[in-house]
């Protein structure tokens, strides 16, 4: 990823990353909007689903709007061949959503939090859910970028 990260750079060309989960409303919705309140502008920001539902979860908006992010103009999207060839990086986040790497774009699953499973539910869980994404976020944000301590 350095490698493509540097490239990109050289040419002045932003980075760009897709936010992937099953649905596109709630786990790539929270990245996405966090790299997108992170990023300020400075990286392409995209978020899809493989199985895209009708509705962003309303805990997730809740939770992103608690830190100043707006997500009422997102709504789930498909996965597209057109923006995976178009990101230097695809995250898929949770284990649910299922997508094929390729060969010229880097992939990388992150396994979330799950607090559900330690009886952890509601605003609670998505909080949770919420920073560890987060904390993830930034740094994807530092290597896309090249800073640290972001």
């Amino acid at each position: 990823m350095t490698d493509s990260a540097t490239a990109t750079s050289e040419t002045g060309k932003k980075p760009a990353v897709l936010f992937v989960c099953s649905k596109n409303g709630g786990k790539s919705q929270l990245a996405a909007g966090l790299m997108r309140q992170l990023a300020a502008g400075s990286v392409d920001v995209y978020s899809a689903g493989t199985r895209p539902g009708k509705d962003l979860n309303p805990l997730a908006v809740e939770s992103l709007t608690e830190l100043g992010i707006d997500v009422g103009g997102e709504h789930p999207k498909p996965v597209s061949d057109e923006v995976i060839d178009a990101v230097d990086v695809v995250v898929v986040l949770g284990t649910e959503a299922r997508l094929d790497p390729r060969e010229d774009t880097r992939f990388e699953l992150w396994e979330t939090d799950e607090p559900s499973e330690r009886g952890i539910e509601g605003m609670e869980r998505m909080r949770l859910v919420r920073d560890d994404i987060k904390n993830r976020v930034q740094q994807l944000y530092a290597t896309l970028t090249g800073t640290h301590g972001a």
